[in-house]
């Protein structure tokens, strides 16, 4: 469980995950050691799945963003489509939702030619009966920021 420390580590992990074990500890108050093996342990749970670098998408000539609702004619229960479309390199993010459509994609294009390929090899995969595309005019908010609880146990 998640307890008032872990949750400070996480919060701050969230936000700067490049500080260093020392400035980590230095602003929670604790040793290092303790704070390394902390965080050691919420890595071994799983609760921390991965560092990453959050990349400026226009930086890289990724300039319009999507997200796109896929209907298939799966069977309930099944997700291959999901997975092939997880595949994509343009899609971050593959939702299975229920309702009309299926799935609900996040992508991330150079243009609309880019994202016209985009929907034929979305088109391409089995099962895939039709699309419908959103384009953003605009982001207000964008995180990948969690709100952690921690166990109220503690």
């Amino acid at each position: 469980m998640i307890d008032k420390k872990d949750k400070e580590i996480l919060d701050i992990l969230q936000k700067q995950g490049r500080i260093s074990n020392a400035d980590l500890a230095r602003s929670l108050g604790m040793a290092p050691s303790g704070v390394h093996e902390r965080v050691r342990k919420l890595e071994r749970q799983g609760v921390i799945e991965q560092y990453s670098a959050r990349i400026a998408p226009k930086t890289v000539g990724l300039t319009l963003t999507t997200f796109i609702q896929v209907k298939t004619d799966d069977l309930v229960g099944c997700t291959d489509a999901g997975h092939a479309l997880a595949r994509l390199p343009e899609v971050l993010e593959v939702h299975h939702i229920a309702g009309e459509f299926n799935y609900l994609l996040k992508a991330r294009v150079a243009d609309t030619d880019s994202l016209t390929d985009l929907l034929k090899a979305i088109g391409r995969i089995s099962h895939v009966r039709d699309t419908r595309t959103t384009l953003v005019l605009g982001t207000i908010k964008e995180s990948t920021v969690l709100q952690i609880r921690e166990d109220d146990s503690k």
